[in-house]
């Protein structure tokens, strides 16, 4: 596989990759500056014009793509796009509860599992009928089935670049972004066209969109009634990117042989462990949205940050493949929960 030696590297779940340089924290000044203001500026254009901040900050990341190669950029993007995403992956186990979980019962929540293993499964099979590989159909049906692009660089992270590089998780991210937000538009039109109640919608449009922010658009676009089944049923799969990436870690091998155990990454016990302290509710409502907050701000400075490291011209050369890798997962995941909200609900 390429390697591109300027690029600070991705987090390595078996560290089969030679560490990173250690920096000293004036090191990281200047990249992280970027990226930071990277992501202001995204959620400004955001908050201003209803678009999605994940995919604002991917496409300013983008634009400043150019500093990337500017070596003294390295040690903050590599922290933003490696430190930052960890500690945003915990802090998403602040938005859920086992209560809610539980709370769909247990046939609506094996539906749930259901969908997003065929999902992610139909990722893998149809990179590897394309000859992109197991690791890239992970990268992209993981998205498609879990979170969109959070799924996406926590997917990268435990899969490490020398299996999911920069290049093909930037296209992910541009990708799945994009798909999210034209489902957050199309399926609530396509649920009214069927007629579905409001339970039914809610669980269609919360199993098959891909990023958290626009299942929930579109599910209160839908009706209230809508919008809560499908926050519940987003979140559900959200708990369930934890398990995911255990998955991936035992099926994705070391390949020098050195170590013979799965080791469980820490973001995925802390994401766990948040999760069920939020469930026992001792955690007031401020902190809970307060770490809400933190999480998505540290997601989308990770992405903006990923956006400046990818490099260009690789994923200039992908080609149309992996978008039909995507596309593909996409409808799998649309026909399955609408089939599920009308034979279950």
């Amino acid at each position: 596989m390429t390697r591109y030696p300027t690029l600070p590297l991705a987090a390595d779940l078996y560290n089969d990759l030679e560490p990173s340089p250690k920096a000293s924290w004036r090191d990281l000044v200047p990249g992280l500056m970027v990226a930071v203001l990277a992501t202001m500026a995204a959620a400004f254009v955001a908050d201003h014009y209803g678009a999605p901040l994940t995919l604002m900050a991917l496409l300013i990341g983008l634009a400043l793509n150019f500093l990337g190669a500017d070596p003294r950029m390295g040690p903050g993007l590599g922290f933003a796009s490696k430190t930052l995403l960890r500690w945003g992956i915990v802090l998403v186990g602040a938005r859920i509860t086992m209560g809610q979980i539980v709370g769909l019962g247990p046939m609506t929540l094996l539906a749930v599992m259901v969908i997003l293993l065929v999902t992610l499964g139909s990722g893998v099979l149809i990179a590897r009928a394309l000859g992109l590989g197991s690791a890239f159909g992970t990268l992209a049906g993981g998205a498609v089935a879990i979170c969109g692009a959070s799924a996406a660089m926590a997917l990268a992270t435990t899969l490490g670049e020398k299996r999911a590089n920069q290049a093909q998780l930037a296209l992910v991210l541009v990708v799945i972004s994009a798909a999210s937000a034209s489902a957050m538009f199309l399926y609530p039109t396509l649920a009214h066209q069927l007629g579905l109640s409001d339970r039914q919608a809610g669980f269609m449009l919360g199993a098959s969109i891909h990023d958290v922010a626009q299942a929930l658009g579109a599910g209160y676009s839908y009706s209230d009634g809508a919008g809560q089944i499908a926050a519940i049923v987003k979140l559900t799969r959200v708990a369930l990117l934890a398990p995911v990436l255990a998955l991936v870690a035992a099926f994705f091998r070391p390949e020098d042989g050195k170590k013979t155990g799965i080791t469980l990454p820490w973001f995925v016990v802390g994401f766990f462990v948040f999760a069920g302290i939020n469930s026992l509710g001792v955690i007031p409502a401020v902190a809970s949205r307060g770490a809400q907050d933190v999480a998505t701000a540290c997601l989308a400075c990770a992405v903006a940050a990923t956006g400046i490291r990818a490099p260009m011209s690789s994923l200039l050369e992908t080609g149309i493949k992996p978008i039909l890798v995507i596309v593909t997962a996409s409808l799998v995941a649309l026909a399955l929960s609408l089939g599920g909200a009308m034979i279950l609900l």
